[in-house]
């Protein structure tokens, strides 16, 4: 390791405990999508007295922000999230499902670490920058609504990450990894059917039913199933059934529909379909319906040369250490999970890092895996969807797993709420922090990876990006 590296590493180990009070602070006060207003400001203040510029209400979107320090080129985004998921609340280092506020929001995907850990980068970074004397920018991006609100998607659609010359994050997982390969992208629309509310019984032949449309619009989507190639899916949730009177014609129903494909530009295409179903179920029960776009996302553009770079980072600093507590608690957390006895993304497609995976985890039985998976690059196809996808379309992106939960935890979990307010939780921040910022240093120091970087990520757009943010949409909160 470089002595530039060493000062960065050592820089964010003296400093730890900033982000980790943070992250628990974010942690105990969960918002959700793009209600990040807590969470936010407690960004921008730590950012501000540690002598970032900071960018409020950043894009027009209330809860994102910017943290910027330096000058000139290479100009490096680190990317950061906050929100938490509804009916997630949960005690830290519990080993069973034990709400703290029955019904509440809770950090089930592990954002408090997220943008702790990338503001920790952020912290290195700068160092580096100051004491180096080195030319370039780090860019610190608040971004709000990852599970519902796609920030970074309305951004991209602005442009925004067009000026940078890389963009590095992170998400907690129970493995220690390099993200690789793509996945799905989505757009959400909420459909609003409008009739005329009529006595079921008495008058029914003057009443036009919003919730026949609802039914009508679903039914057509169901027949559309069997027309669509394997990598799509469409989802929907009614969420306003017209009220609880069976003898009242609903006049008001609602149904929120998310499609999703493994190419934004064909997700734009199915979409355009289900509108088409819309307006059917609209024509034949003589209803109408507004149209209200909710968010989307495309797929990810892996781009192979900053995986390389992030793993020679992350293969020379190691994995997070544990203590026999640590390991304890783990095992137990990971028995009320599914087994997971091959754990990474790279195990489903490698024969030789599956058995890897198997004998280091002992068949995912460790309780919490401490190895790094081997460098795995691919552009193979994995469900979930993520705005970080639509950065990606813009500037060469990079991203890393780091362990911060339990072997098997299911995304979006109790379990996942549970480890990411303890010491474990702690650590995979502070070294993901760590991984990306000594990764950042290669950038700055070698212009030749960026030109490399550069070039991949232009073959591989070379198609060009579709946008899944329509126009004149703005973030919704639901």
């Amino acid at each position: 390791m470089t002595e530039l590296k060493k000062q960065v590493v050592n820089f964010i180990d003296q400093n730890k405990a900033i982000f980790t009070e943070l992250s628990d602070e974010i942690w105990a006060n969960p918002e959700l999508s793009l209600k990040e207003y807590k969470s936010a400001a407690l960004f921008e203040k730590v950012l501000e007295e540690n002598g970032f510029k900071v960018e409020k209400n950043f894009d027009n979107i209330e809860t994102a922000f910017t943290g910027t320090y330096g000058s000139g080129h290479p100009v490096i985004g680190i990317l950061g999230e906050y929100d938490a998921l509804s009916g997630l609340s949960q005690e830290r280092n519990a080993l069973s499902h034990t709400p703290l506020v029955e019904g509440g929001a809770g950090h089930g995907c592990g954002h408090n670490m997220l943008g702790t850990g990338a503001l920790a980068a952020a912290f290195g970074i700068k160092h580096y920058l100051e004491t180096s004397g080195h030319e370039g920018t780090v860019i610190f991006y608040g971004c709000p609504g990852e599970e519902g609100g796609a920030a970074k998607a309305f951004m991209a659609r602005d442009g925004v990450w067009k000026d940078l010359d890389a963009a590095l994050t992170w998400h907690p997982e129970d493995v220690n990894e390099i993200k690789t390969g793509t996945n799905n992208s989505t757009i959400q629309i909420l459909y609003d059917f409008h009739g005329v509310s009529a006595h079921a019984a008495g008058d029914p032949e003057h009443g036009r039913s919003a919730l026949d449309a609802v039914e009508l619009m679903n039914t057509g989507v169901q027949y559309l199933r069997e027309h669509m190639t394997s990598d799509c899916r469409v989802h929907y949730a009614i969420t306003n059934a017209g009220g609880v009177s069976p003898n009242v014609v609903q006049d008001h129903a609602s149904v929120l529909y998310m499609v999703r494909a493994g190419k934004v530009k064909n997700c734009v295409e199915l979409l355009k379909r289900v509108d088409k179903i819309a307006e059917g179920a609209s024509l034949m029960t003589e209803t109408s319906f507004d149209r209200t776009f909710i968010d989307g996302t495309a797929d990810l553009v892996p781009n192979f040369t900053l995986e390389k770079v992030l793993y020679e980072n992350f293969r020379e600093l190691g994995v997070p250490t544990y203590t026999e507590e640590e390991f304890e608690f783990a095992k137990k957390l990971s028995a009320t999970c599914p087994e997971n006895p091959a754990p990474g993304f790279a195990s489903k497609h490698d024969d030789e890092i599956r058995e890897y995976t198997e004998k280091e985890s002992q068949h995912g039985t460790t309780g919490i895996n401490n190895f790094l998976i081997p460098l795995y690059h691919s552009t193979a196809f994995q469900a979930g969807s993520t705005d970080v996808g639509d950065v990606s379309w813009e500037t060469p992106t990079g991203q890393i797993h780091v362990a911060g939960f339990v072997n098997g935890a299911p995304g979006h979990s109790w379990q996942n709420v549970s480890c990411g307010g303890s010491s474990i939780g702690h650590k995979a921040l502070i070294h993901a922090g760590k991984v990306l910022a000594c990764a950042a240093l290669d950038l700055y120091e070698d212009p030749d990876i960026l030109k490399e970087a550069r070039e991949e990520f232009e073959k591989r757009t070379a198609s060009g990006y579709v946008c899944p943010i329509e126009k004149d949409a703005k973030p919704i909160a639901l």
